[in-house]
């Protein structure tokens, strides 16, 4: 199954990826955990807050990610405004870690729900800056649409608020967007476990976000060993085409020509 998974490419940016899985670096007990997940999840891209990133440190979160190994991806993880996203990102590119970006404006402390209009306002300047974007977005059909016609590389939807654990909440938004889709479709938090990630690809999304699913579980090198597996099984699922639902039972077996 991994095998037929790693001929089941996708693009973003210009990159051609195997691995669809997407993983943070947060809430990590240490350097060496951290390192053992992203190594068991099979990412090719790791996802790094930069306004939780001691810059100023040299044993920083950044010297413990092999550049050769895998795509930075800096977040603005903690901005409340598109001013302070622009200018987190700006950073970013100072640093020579701005290739490709995530774009997180928060609307609201207590549920860290996006702001879309916020998000709009920032994508724009950064498209047209030269950013490679991909927004962290509400389920909104209509706010991914516009992203994308802005010139966002991908388009992220939550499937539940930041570190919820509650799986997709609303699967008809995401298939929405997925249906008007001229970009990737990655789901970005709200992944609880295994199923939740096969639910979610199943829907036909491109790839999956997640940081605190791993990072918290009980055994996080086991749970990001599941995560890598649950992708690959819903995204073969998607590809294999599920069987009708229907409302009365109908036999597998035939039911002529039985032998009285």
């Amino acid at each position: 199954m991994e095998r037929a998974a790693t001929e089941d490419t996708w693009t973003l940016a210009g990159r051609t990826l195997r691995s669809r899985l997407i993983v943070g670096t947060g809430k990590y007990r240490d350097a060496e955990q951290t390192k053992a997940c992203l190594e068991r999840s099979g990412a090719e891209i790791v996802t790094v807050a930069l306004r939780r990133v001691d810059l100023s440190a040299k044993d920083n979160l950044l010297s413990w990610i092999d550049r050769d190994r895998y795509t930075l991806l800096p977040n603005t993880a903690g901005c409340y405004t598109a001013d302070e996203a622009i200018r987190t990102l700006r950073l970013a590119r100072e640093l020579g870690i701005a290739d490709i970006v995530k774009l997180e404006v928060i609307g609201d402390p207590k549920t860290l729900l996006p702001d879309n209009e916020q998000t709009l306002e920032a994508a724009k300047v950064l498209v047209k800056e030269g950013f490679a974007v991909m927004p962290y977005v509400s389920d909104d059909p209509i706010a991914c649409r516009k992203l994308q016609e802005l010139g966002c590389v991908a388009v992220m939807p939550l499937a539940a608020p930041i570190g919820s654990g509650l799986g997709i909440r609303n699967p008809h938004n995401i298939r929405f967007i997925i249906e008007q889709a001229t970009v990737p479709v990655i789901v970005d938090a709200g992944v609880g476990t295994a199923s939740d990630a096969a639910v979610a690809m199943e829907l036909g999304i491109d790839a999956v976000l997640m940081n605190t699913a791993i990072a918290q579980a009980r055994e996080p090198e086991r749970m990001a060993d599941a995560m890598r597996l649950a992708v690959i099984a819903g995204r073969q699922a998607y590809r294999a085409g599920r069987m009708p639902m229907r409302a009365h039972a109908n036999a597998s077996s035939p039911t002529s020509g039985l032998i009285e």
